[in-house]
C-alpha cells in the first residue's frame, strides 16, 4: 500500500540481526530498474530474501506482476550482500532513527534518501528509500519568467534538483548529475542582485529544514534581462515617438512620457520584489497602452502562479516530513493509548481533517471499539493519553441474524478492507449516519465529509479503522470532501499504523508467553521436589511486596530507591520466579537423602547382607569344630561372643549410618576399624554391571587372567568404581564464569567409609556441593537464553540469592558493594520463606517470631541487609505476608523493638 501510494517511495526492507533481509522494490514499468535487476518485462515490484548463515546463505529474487502473481524467479548461492554492513543499519541506535543525506540510488540513476530506524526488540531494522525526482519534476515546471528557474541545494551544498533556466541563467552545463557539488557560482549567490559571468541575475533563497538538523534551500534565479527587456524596447520605441512628436507637441509629449514612466517605475519594483520572492498585491495605474495593460496583467498572472506553486511546494514538504516523521515515531511507541493518538492525530495533519476516529476490533472480533475520539472545533478529546474515557459505544461488527453488519461505515469498510469515502454524509444512501446526526445535533455540529480507512498490517487480518471527518481548507475554513492525495496519504499512514499496533500486539503476546514459560519452569521445580513446593511461586511474592513498599517509602534509607520503568520490574519479577531454576538438574535422590549410605536405594542392605555371611560363616565354623572334636559348649560360647561382636558393629554402623548426631574422631576411627574386617566373595562382581561402572574398574571393566573364586573383600570399603568423575566441559565452564567454591575432585563419591565417615547430616562433601550448584546452573541456564537489554538483569536477579553482605555466600562470594538493592531483597525473601514454609516433609513448620529471630541472627552477623530487614519488620510485610500464606499455629506475636536498629 505504501509503495501504491507514494511514488517517490522506491523501496521498503528489514535487515535482521542474524544476517536475514528482505525488501520490496516498486519497479513502476521503469525500464532502468527492469535492466538493472533483470527482471522480466511484466514486473511491477520485486520481492528480494536473503535467508541462512554463513557459507549456506541464499539470495532469492521474486518478480510480481500488477496482480502479485509470480512473473519470475531468480536465486543467488553464498551472496556478498550483508545488511549487517551497510550503514543504514549500522548508523541506527534504539529509540532513534537515522535519515541519510541525499544520495544516488544504483538502479534508479536518481537522488533519494533512506530513513532507518531499529525495531523495539532490537533485533532487526527497518529502512525505506524515498525517490527526490517529484523535486526534479516541480523545478522543470515553467513557474517563473522566461530567463530563470529554481534550484534546490541540500545540507551539503550539493544540487538536488535544478531547472534548465536556472543552469543556463548560471552557466552550468545542461548535463549536470544529481548531487553534484554546488558550483562557486550557485554557492556565491546573495538576496537580490548578483553578477554572474557578467549578466546581472535576481536571486531569492528560503530555507527549509527538511528532517532534524537538515536544512535545504530552494534558490530562485532569474536574469535581470528577462524583466527589463520589454521595458527597454518598450522604451526605445517611446523614445522613437518622442522625437518625432517632440516636434509635434512637446508639452503633450512630455505629459504621456511622465505617465508612461510612472507605470514603468511601478512595474520596475514590482519586478524586484518578485526577484525577492516578495507576493505583494500593487495596484497598476490603468494605461492606454496596450502593451503596459498585457505586461500589468502577465505580471499578475506570474505572481498568483508562483504563490501558488510555493504554496505547494511547501505543503508538500510539511506532509513528507509529518508522514516520516509520524511512522518513525509509531514505530518506536509502546504505549496503546499514546500510540493511537499519534496516528490519528497525523492522520488530520496530513488530510487536513477537523475530526476523527480510530476504532480497534475487541478479541471476540464482534464489534469495534474506540481508542481515541478528537475534534478540533469543539475542544472534544476522549480516550488516548486524555483523562476522559470514550463515552461512544462500540460498533457492531454483526447484526442479530449472525451477518455482517454493511449499514456502518466503519463495520462495512472493517468487512471489506476497502477504504470509504463519502463527500457529504447527509445526502448519501446506503449507509445509516442516524448516530452522526444524533452526536451533531448535541453539539451543534455538522459531519460532512467522511474518510474510513482500514487499519490491516501486512500479511494479517484487518485489526480496525481510522475515520476522518471534515477535510478543511487551510485559507478559507470551508469544508471540502477529501482530496485523493490527502487519501493516499492517510492510507500510507494507516497501513504502517496498523503494522505498528499489529507488532505491539504480537510484543506483548510474547511477553505473556515468555512469563507463562517462566512460571511453568518455576512451577515444574516445585513439582519436582515435595521438599521446596510452591517456593518458587512464593518468593516473588515476598520480594515484590518488599521491593513496593521500598519504591514507596519517602524517608528512611530507601527514600532515593526506586525500582525504574516497568521493565525493570518485569526484569525482577521474572528473576525472583527463576532463582531456583537450576534445581531442575540437581537429582532427586541427593536432595531426599534420608541416610548416608543412600542412593537410588539405601546400600545398608548391601552391608547387613555382608553381616549376616559373616554370621553364617561363624555359625559354620562353630559345627565344623564341633565335627573336629572340640567340645560343643566351648564352640557355642566362642560362635556365641562372635555373633554378639557382629551385632553390636552393625548397630553402630546402622546408627552412624542415620546421620542423626554428629560423629566423634573415636566413631570414625571405629567405623574404618569394623571396616577392616574381611568376607569371601565367590561371584564375579563385573556381571550384570553396566559398562559405564564397568568403565570405572581400574582395569576399565576387563577380566585379568588370573583371576580366582573366593575373593576376600574388606567389610567396608572405598573401591575405585566408587569415585564418579566431574564432567570437564562444566567444570571449565564453572571456571570460567568466576565461581568462587572449592570444587571436589569427583561429581559423586560413593565409598561406603567416605560416606559413613561424615561428620554431619547425611551429605557427602560431593553431594552438598551438587546441592548448592543449583545456583550455579540457574546462572549459566539463564545466559544461554538471548535475553533483551530490558531483561538482561534476570540473571543478577536469580543467581545472587545465595550470596552474602560479609562475602561469605556462593557462588561468587560476592560483598555488599556488589549486591543491588532487588538482589538483597531476593536473599531476605528466600529465606525467610524457608524458614516459615509449612509443606517442608523434612522440618516442622516454625513459628513466625522464630522465623524472624534466625532472620536477625543473619542481619547481626552480615548475612543480609540490616536496613532491609528493619524495613521487613517496620514496614509489617513479615505480618501482611504471614497472615495470607502462614498457618494459624504459626502466627503468633513477634516484638520487633528487640530487632530493630
Amino acid at each position: 500500500t505504501n509503495l501504491r501510494a507514494f511514488p517517490w517511495l522506491y523501496s521498503v526492507y528489514v535487515g535482521y540481526s542474524d544476517g536475514r533481509f528482505f525488501q520490496l522494490i516498486d519497479v513502476s514499468g521503469d525500464d532502468q530498474i527492469l535492466a538493472a535487476h533483470q527482471a522480466p518485462a511484466a514486473t511491477r515490484f520485486i520481492a528480494r530474501t536473503i535467508v541462512g548463515s554463513g557459507d549456506e546463505r541464499v539470495e532469492h529474487w521474486s518478480y510480481l506482476d500488477e496482480r502479485g502473481e509470480v512473473a519470475g524467479f531468480a536465486q543467488v548461492i553464498g551472496p556478498e550482500y550483508d545488511p549487517r554492513q551497510r550503514p543504514w543499519y549500522q548508523n541506527t541506535t534504539l529509540g532513534a532513527a537515522s535519515l541519510s543525506d541525499p544520495y544516488v540510488f544504483a538502479s534508479l540513476r536518481e537522488p533519494g534518501i533512506t530513513a532507518s530506524r531499529a525495531l523495539i526488540d532490537g533485533g532487526a531494522v527497518f529502512g525505506a528509500d524515498i525517490t527526490l525526482s517529484e523535486l526534479q519534476r516541480y523545478v522543470d515546471d515553467d513557474l517563473v519568467v522566461p530567463g530563470g528557474g529554481l534550484l534546490i541545494v541540500d545540507s551539503q551544498d550539493r544540487l538536488v534538483a535544478a531547472s534548465a533556466g536556472a543552469t543556463r541563467v548560471l552557466g552550468l552545463d545542461d548535463s549536470f548529475e544529481p548531487l553534484e557539488q554546488v558550483p562557486m557560482s550557485v554557492s556565491d549567490l546573495n538576496e537580490g542582485l548578483n553578477r554572474v559571468s557578467q549578466i546581472d541575475v535576481l536571486a531569492a533563497r528560503e530555507l527549509h529544514e527538511v528532517f532534524a538538523d537538515r536544512r535545504w534551500q530552494i534558490v530562485a534565479v532569474s536574469s535581470v534581462s528577462a524583466f527589463s527587456e520589454p521595458f527597454d524596447r518598450l522604451q526605445r520605441r517611446i523614445s522613437l515617438l518622442a522625437i518625432i512628436l517632440v516636434l509635434i507637441s512637446v508639452p503633450v509629449v512630455l505629459h504621456l512620457s511622465g505617465a508612461m514612466t510612472g507605470v514603468l517605475r511601478l512595474l520596475a519594483a514590482d519586478a524586484d520584489r518578485v526577484g525577492k520572492l516578495e507576493f505583494v498585491d500593487i495596484e497598476v495605474p490603468e494605461s492606454r497602452v496596450t502593451e503596459f495593460r498585457q505586461l500589468a496583467s502577465g505580471f499578475s498572472v506570474m505572481k498568483e502562479t508562483l504563490a501558488s506553486r510555493r504554496a505547494i511546494l511547501a505543503r508538500t514538504m510539511e506532509q513528507l516530513e509529518t508522514l516520516i516523521e509520524t511512522n518513525i515515531a509509531i514505530s518506536a511507541e509502546r504505549n496503546l493509548d499514546k500510540l493511537a493518538e499519534m496516528i490519528l492525530q497525523g492522520a488530520q495533519n496530513l488530510s487536513l481533517a477537523d475530526a476523527g476516529s480510530l476504532y480497534l476490533v475487541d478479541p471476540s472480533r464482534t464489534s469495534l471499539e474506540f481508542r481515541i475520539v478528537l475534534n478540533k472545533s469543539l475542544g472534544f478529546s476522549q480516550g488516548g493519553t486524555s483523562d476522559t474515557s470514550v463515552s461512544l459505544p462500540p460498533v457492531r461488527l454483526f447484526n442479530d441474524d449472525g451477518s455482517p453488519n454493511h449499514s456502518n461505515v466503519v463495520s462495512s469498510c472493517f468487512h471489506s478492507g476497502k477504504t470509504v469515502e463519502i463527500d457529504d454524509a447527509y445526502n448519501t444512501t446506503g449507509f445509516d449516519f442516524s448516530g452522526t446526526r444524533e452526536f451533531d445535533e448535541a453539539n451543534g455540529y455538522r459531519s460532512q465529509s467522511f474518510l474510513t480507512v482500514p487499519l490491516k498490517p501486512r500479511g494479517a487480518r484487518i485489526i480496525g479503522a481510522m475515520q476522518l471527518i471534515n477535510s478543511t481548507d487551510p485559507t478559507t475554513g470551508e469544508i471540502k470532501p477529501f482530496s485523493p492525495e490527502a487519501r493516499r496519504l492517510v492510507e500510507a499512514l494507516a497501513s504502517g499504523a496498523a503494522t505498528a499496533i499489529h507488532n505491539r500486539e504480537l510484543i506483548q503476546v510474547q511477553k505473556r508467553l515468555f512469563d507463562a514459560l517462566i512460571e511453568l519452569i518455576a512451577g515444574a521445580v516445585d513439582a519436582k521436589c515435595p521438599y521446596t513446593s510452591a517456593h518458587c511461586e512464593r518468593v516473588p511474592k515476598i520480594a515484590s511486596m518488599i521491593a513496593q513498599a521500598a519504591d514507596k517509602a519517602t524517608d528512611g534509607p530507601f527514600a532515593d530507591f526506586s525500582m525504574g520503568t516497568d521493565d525493570d520490574w518485569r526484569a525482577f519479577r521474572l528473576g525472583t520466579w527463576l532463582h531456583d531454576a537450576g534445581k531442575v538438574t540437581t537429582p532427586e535422590y541427593v536432595v531426599d537423602k534420608a541416610t548416608k549410605l543412600e542412593t537410588l536405594h539405601d546400600r545398608i542392605h548391601e552391608i547387613r547382607t555382608r553381616f549376616e555371611v559373616l554370621l553364617r560363616d561363624a555359625e559354620i565354623t562353630m559345627l565344623e569344630r564341633i565335627a573336629a572334636g572340640v567340645p560343643k559348649a566351648e564352640a557355642e560360647a566362642v560362635y556365641a561372643r562372635a555373633a554378639a561382636e557382629l551385632q553390636d558393629d552393625f548397630a553402630f554402623i546402622a546408627r552412624c549410618n542415620m546421620g542423626d548426631e554428629p560423629l566423634t574422631e573415636a566413631d570414625r576411627a571405629r567405623i574404618r576399624s569394623v571396616g577392616e574386617r574381611t568376607w569371601l566373595r565367590h561371584f564375579d562382581n563385573r556381571l550384570g554391571v553396566s559398562w559405564v561402572e564397568l568403565d570405572r574398574y581400574p582395569d576399565k571393566g576387563g577380566h585379568p587372567a588370573t583371576t580366582e573364586s573366593p575373593v576376600e573383600e574388606p567389610l567396608l570399603a572405598d573401591k575405585p568404581q566408587h569415585h564418579i568423575p566431574r564432567e570437564v566441559d562444566r567444570h571449565q565452564a564453572y571456571v570460567s564464569e568466576g565461581f568462587a567454591l572449592d570444587y571436589p575432585n569427583d561429581l559423586y563419591n560413593r565409598g561406603e567409609l567416605h560416606n559413613l565417615t561424615v561428620e554431619r547430616g547425611t551429605l557427602t562433601t560431593e553431594e552438598r556441593f551438587k546441592i548448592n550448584e543449583h545456583v550455579m546452573q540457574t546462572i549459566v541456564m539463564l545466559k544461554r537464553l538471548p535475553l533483551p537489554p530490558e531483561l538482561e538483569r534476570v540473571v543478577e536477579y536469580a543467581g545472587t540469592h545465595h550470596e552474602a553482605l560479609d562475602g561469605s555466600g556462593y557462588p561468587r562470594s560476592l560483598t555488599g558493594e556488589d549486591l543491588s538493592i532487588p538482589a538483597r531483597i531476593t536473599a531476605i525473601a528466600d529465606i525467610f520463606e524457608a524458614l516459615t514454609a509449612h509443606d517442608r516433609p523434612y522440618k516442622r513448620a516454625k513459628p513466625l517470631s522464630t522465623a524472624v529471630e534466625i532472620l536477625h541472627e543473619f542481619k547481626v552477623s552480615n548475612h543480609i541487609d540490616a536496613d532491609l530487614f528493619d524495613f521487613f519488620l517496620e514496614s509489617g510485610i513479615y505480618r501482611e505476608y504471614a497472615e495470607q500464606y502462614l498457618r494459624p499455629d504459626q502466627l503468633d506475636e513477634v516484638d520487633i523493638s528487640q530487632y530493630v536498629g
